[in-house]
């Protein structure tokens, strides 16, 4: 991020029915790469810099929590090559940027299962947070080995114990509880989710959280999704009427 340019709140956007918490599943890095001829990793580098942006925006338009779904439960799936790059390049990114990130107010905070993470990465991540915990310009979620039914089940577990114990009465458990022991327990639930590259499902991201998130779904490939297609998504959200399963 640089301190030099502020990004201006785009004329159509209304400024007093901004999304206070936008998420995003950053799909199509890798199709985009093998559009250009390139390796899928040139696709995740180039998506690192629509994050970089998008963080930029969100910052300078007064929208309070941005997430981002930047590695899954399932991706150790993929070939071990491409997972050691991204973990590498998150290290990398979170340990080039990270002052330049304090300096602007941005607070860092991870959801997700860190024990499968590489110590380094999770040493870095641990320093990016202690770093940033007083910032409140933005705060940027990084979900890394992150599946949200693996979530709601730890939640389950942790409450489970606690009526074991005999610390928590069953029968006082309610959504506000439950919500108190996921990842996102200090967060607000996401008011919009972006998906890119045209994919319509939710990919085990904060299936607890998204219950009323507006969804915005484009064909767009993450690389290539610009702040003014952010703009779009956002001046689609503000067209829509939230009503909470109200009249």
């Amino acid at each position: 991020m640089s301190t030099q340019l502020i990004t201006k709140l785009p004329a159509i956007l209304d400024p007093t029915k901004m999304p206070q918490h936008v998420a995003a599943i950053m799909d199509g890095n890798g199709r985009w790469a093998k559009q250009q001829g390139l390796p899928r990793i040139a696709g995740h580098q180039q998506g690192a810099k629509t994050v970089k942006s998008l963080l930029r925006c969100c910052k300078d338009w007064g929208i309070a929590n941005f997430t981002v779904y930047a590695f899954s439960t399932e991706n150790w799936g993929r070939p071990a090559a491409e997972v050691d790059f991204l973990m590498r390049l998150f290290e990398g990114l979170l340990d080039s940027e990270l002052s330049q990130m304090y300096a602007e107010g941005v607070r860092i905070r991870f959801l997700g299962d860190r024990s499968q993470v590489p110590i380094s990465l999770q040493k870095m991540m641990d320093r990016s947070t202690e770093k940033t915990r007083d910032n409140r310009a933005v705060t940027f979620n990084i979900a890394i080995n992150y599946g949200s039914r693996h979530e709601i089940l730890q939640a389950c577990k942790s409450i489970a114990t606690q009526a074991q114990l005999g610390t928590l009465d069953p029968h006082q458990i309610d959504e506000s509880i439950f919500a108190r022991h996921l990842d996102t327990h200090e967060l607000p639930d996401p008011d919009l989710l972006i998906r890119t590259s045209g994919e319509q499902r939710l990919s085990n991201f904060l299936l607890w959280q998204l219950a009323y998130t507006e969804l915005h779904i484009t064909n767009t490939l993450w690389p290539d999704f610009s702040n003014d297609e952010f703009t779009q998504a956002i001046a689609d959200y503000q067209q829509r009427h939230r009503r909470f399963g109200k009249v």
